[in-house]
């Protein structure tokens, strides 16, 4: 899954997609990257991000999904919002990507079952602004995977199929460094809950920790490609069925060399 922010304010790469042709031009050079499918955002969120408005969010993110679905790309639109999700699939999007899990929009699953689009559900606490305040944890995998378990019930019983519902464990979001790591650790656990995983650690704040200088500055976004890369090796390795990432050629490459490796020890 390659991304592509039409957002002013992403962590990484905040602004360079805002401009539509520019975000349309950049999702089609990751598919020719080696990604199978361009997730298309355009609310930030990065820790402490302020949300944009509903119009905001349309202007941006509607669009560019037209225009990538026009080309012949399989689309996902990353929102939080039902309005968002269900205008986005009627311009061509066939999932959509909650990093809530439906908790920050009551409408969001009625929503997506009758859309008959895809759905990742993401394990999500709280918004940009406040994630950082609910970082406790009894013990982290085990809490994830049942505050997933818990909105994958309200998602069943609001209609959307099971074959259409993925679970993204949330690295990053409510969630330390070490917390982070710990749940990348558990992903054998999270597949207990019978459901395709994945895993979303591209140039993340984490990364940039492991990483930093011998002064504590942690590694700045766009130089943690390589450490991104590992993750998305290491996850594939783990059973993920899809990693996202900025830069979709070497994530593409290291989740194709697991696969081969794994194919010729069986």
């Amino acid at each position: 899954m390659g991304v592509v922010n039409v957002t002013p304010d992403s962590f990484s790469d905040g602004g360079r997609y805002l401009d539509r042709d520019a975000a349309v031009a950049h999702g089609l050079e990751l598919l020719r990257e080696g990604a199978d499918v361009v997730d298309v955002g355009g609310e930030s969120t990065r820790p402490g991000a302020v949300r944009p408005t509903l119009d905001e969010e349309l202007d941006r993110v509607v669009p560019v999904v037209e225009l990538l679905a026009a080309a012949g790309a399989l689309v996902s639109v990353d929102t939080m919002r039902a309005q968002v999700a269900e205008a986005a699939v009627g311009a061509g999007a066939v999932l959509v990507n909650d990093v809530s899990g439906g908790r920050a929009d009551e409408a969001m699953f009625a929503t997506v079952a009758r859309s008959g689009a895809a759905y990742v559900l993401m394990h999500w606490r709280a918004h940009s602004q406040e994630m950082a305040q609910h970082t406790d944890y009894t013990e982290v995998v085990g809490d994830v995977a049942a505050e997933l378990q818990a909105q994958l019930d309200a998602a069943l019983a609001a209609g959307i199929a099971a074959e259409r519902i993925a679970l993204d464990p949330g690295i990053g979001f409510s969630k330390t460094a070490e917390q982070n790591w710990q749940v990348l650790a558990g992903l054998e656990r999270l597949h207990a809950l019978g459901y395709p995983l994945l895993v979303a650690t591209s140039r993340k704040r984490f990364l940039g920790h492991l990483l930093e200088d011998g002064e504590g500055t942690p590694r700045p976004p766009l130089e943690r490609e390589d450490a991104t890369t590992a993750t998305s090796a290491l996850a594939a390795a783990a059973g993920a069925w899809c990693v996202r990432a900025h830069h979709a050629r070497a994530s593409a490459d290291a989740v194709r060399v697991t696969a081969r490796w794994a194919g010729a020890g069986s």
